[in-house]
């Protein structure tokens, strides 16, 4: 599911409001080991364009 979850992001990217849409989709569709390496990709992938909406949805690790 976590390949699926990265594959629709990357198609919706386009819209930040898709994006935010699929993103909390994706992540009720996630088991809970597989959500700290999709954060980590979605940071890496789109932490430039939509920082404030993975802020918004992953707690920060300290």
């Amino acid at each position: 599911m976590l390949e699926y979850v990265k594959t629709i992001l990357q198609k919706v990217s386009f819209s930040r409001y898709l994006f935010e849409r699929e993103l909390r989709k994706g992540l009720r569709y996630l088991m809970p080991g597989e959500i700290e390496e999709f954060r980590d990709w979605c940071y890496e992938m789109f932490g430039r364009l939509y920082l404030p909406i993975l802020n918004r949805h992953f707690r920060p690790t300290y």
